[in-house]
């Protein structure tokens, strides 16, 4: 059952990052209207730096890689970064918005969980190698 949710957390997950990669790309040049207060202006420097155009392009490939399940750990580590993103800017600017975020969340913990020991070697306190 757990091998069944795991698969539909990745699905879901890929769907989302590939549907917001692809939009994004097309509010680039287009954005929509700012909200107030600072996270309108942190929106305002999102947009007219094109800084957008690299969190799209990261979360379209990582969702991409979700969905045809290649690359998986990879493309965790790099959906980690954006969702770390997400969320400290709707818990810093913005926290009526922070729902999705921590669903999208919770898919990621769903789908990280049974790949763990991939990501063991990067918790390591040491760069493994030769001892002196």
């Amino acid at each position: 059952m757990m091998k069944y949710a795991t698969i539909a957390a990745r699905i879901l997950l890929g769907l989302a990052f590939t549907a917001a990669g692809l939009g994004g790309f097309a509010l680039a040049f287009n954005p929509p209207p700012a909200p107030a207060g600072l996270a309108g202006a942190f929106q305002s420097v999102f947009f007219q730096s094109h800084w957008v155009l690299v969190v799209d392009a990261v979360e379209f490939i990582a969702g991409l890689a979700l969905l045809i399940n290649r690359y998986v750990p990879l493309a965790l580590t790099m959906l980690a970064a954006v969702l770390v993103n997400i969320l400290t800017f709707h818990i810093t600017m913005m926290p009526a918005g922070i729902v999705p975020g921590l669903i999208l969340t919770a898919l990621w913990v769903v789908v990280t969980i049974p790949l763990r020991d991939h990501f063991r070697p990067l918790l390591t306190s040491r760069m493994p190698g030769p001892t002196p």
